[in-house]
């Protein structure tokens, strides 16, 4: 668990940095990236086609860790996380992780009513739920912490899952009558798993004792893998099939639309637009998994934990392993997108992002809930855009990107990372596309 989360810390703080892309979806100039939150954008776009060449998208963070980015910065690489950030520990802390690689993806034209796609990613997430956070930093620095503490974390999960996927996006004007238009898309998704791993233990309680070194805990800990899934290495050459779905719809309100102009696909037309969506339907079913069930009641030796986490669980408790299937869900999500032309190329748009798989379950991703509040300044070649998003887990983060011609750089949060002295959260996006206008 200490390894996992010195990846997330990487992955959110270094300057390489969803959900994904957040900011850019919205601009009706994204494109292929736009699909990613609702396949209904493939219709009706300001582009005959669209290709990806390449985009990246990290987004990472915990509850449990305040980083003061200019610290980091300032550091030169001293900057050392575990004794350095700020801690916020509690009986339910969370960490998160879902990095997205956009491969070449293509869209265009079938018709007037009418467009396709077929978009490529390589995916991974990791989901780790309700840990103690004085657990996870002794976990951390093998006990030597010299302090009594107790712990209860009720419902604790975690998941990470890596895999690729191809999807065949079609999109179809379903009405247009002047003054409203709504479009609706599907992407039909064919997945390949790399594999997972998954935690559960519905109630893990126990107590620290610093003078003899004792952990005394109770409950039971289930801990499953894909076979031959290693977090450390993960390899996309032993793939496990599987099917996934998006589905999505918009409605545009034209208040100033005439008959004659209709057909013209080359500016917005709409005073307001109104976009839904459910994302990631499916899951990937990996049939040889190896579950191991500890049970957690008894008192161990906490010196012997240097050994690492799997040692001391396959040394100090009885268990029982299985071989057996199991599912790991997607991130589901729905989205609902509300975009305002306030005049000529300013908008503003509103987008909030649920999550539809509950965090406790055995096996399954989910996205962070957020609230996206972001002004935006939009041209044919050229886009700038300022997100505030409201994010689960009390954070709140405000950003900014571009696009210029066919390149998109930005962040959901680099304002708060540079500004605020323990910012939880950190995004960052990067892409470049070849765009072929109406």
């Amino acid at each position: 668990m200490k390894k996992i989360t010195l990846i997330l810390l990487l992955f959110s703080f270094i300057k390489l940095n969803a959900q994904s892309y957040i900011g850019n979806t919205v601009d009706n100039y994204a494109g292929i990236n736009s699909l990613i939150d609702n396949p209904s954008n493939v219709v009706d776009s300001r582009f005959k086609a669209n290709i990806n060449i390449l985009s990246i998208s990290a987004f990472g963070g915990s509850d449990y860790f305040g980083i003061n980015v200019s610290d980091v910065i300032k550091s030169s690489g001293g900057f050392d996380f575990e004794t350095d950030a700020e801690k916020f520990p509690s009986n339910a802390n969370n960490f998160f992780l879902n990095v997205d690689v956009l491969g070449p993806s293509f869209m265009f034209n079938l018709s007037p009513k009418s467009s396709i796609g077929i978009v490529s990613r390589v995916r991974a997430f990791m989901n780790i739920n309700n840990i103690s956070g004085e657990l996870y930093e002794n976990v951390s620095n093998d006990f030597d912490l010299n302090e009594d503490f107790n712990f209860n974390s009720e419902n604790l999960t975690g998941t990470i899952h890596a895999w690729g996927e191809v999807g065949l996006v079609y999109g179809r004007v379903l009405l247009n009558k002047e003054q409203n238009f709504l479009k609706g898309g599907v992407t039909l998704k064919y997945l390949q798993g790399a594999g997972g791993l998954f935690v559960n233990s519905p109630n893990f309680t126990g107590q620290y004792t610093a003078n003899n070194d004792q952990l005394t805990t109770t409950g039971t800990l289930v801990y499953g893998t894909s076979n031959d899934f290693d977090n450390e290495d993960i390899n996309f050459s032993n793939l496990t099939t599987g099917y996934g779905a998006d589905l999505g719809f918009t409605y545009e309100w034209r208040p100033n639309m005439v008959r004659d102009s209709l057909s013209s696909k080359k500016q917005n037309k709409y005073k307001l637009k109104i976009g839904a969506s459910i994302t990631d339907i499916g899951s990937i079913n990996y049939k040889e998994s190896i579950i191991t069930t500890y049970d957690l009641n008894a008192t161990v030796d906490a010196s012997k934990f240097d050994n690492g986490t799997e040692d001391f669980l396959d040394n100090n408790y009885t268990s029982s392993e299985t071989t057996t299937s199991q599912k790991i869900k997607l991130p589901t999500a729905f989205h609902f997108l509300a975009d305002y032309q306030i005049k000529n190329k300013l908008y503003l748009s509103v987008q909030s992002n649920l999550a539809l798989t509950k965090k406790n379950t055995l096996g399954s991703n989910t996205i962070i809930n957020s609230v996206v509040i972001a002004p935006r300044l939009e041209t044919k070649h050229f886009s700038l855009y300022s997100p505030v998003s409201f994010r689960q887990y009390g954070d709140l983060s405000w950003g900014a990107g571009f696009r210029l011609g066919p390149v998109s750089i930005g962040s959901g949060s680099v304002l708060t990372n540079l500004l605020s002295k323990t910012s939880k959260t950190t995004d960052v996006f990067i892409g470049g596309k070849i765009n072929i206008f109406q």
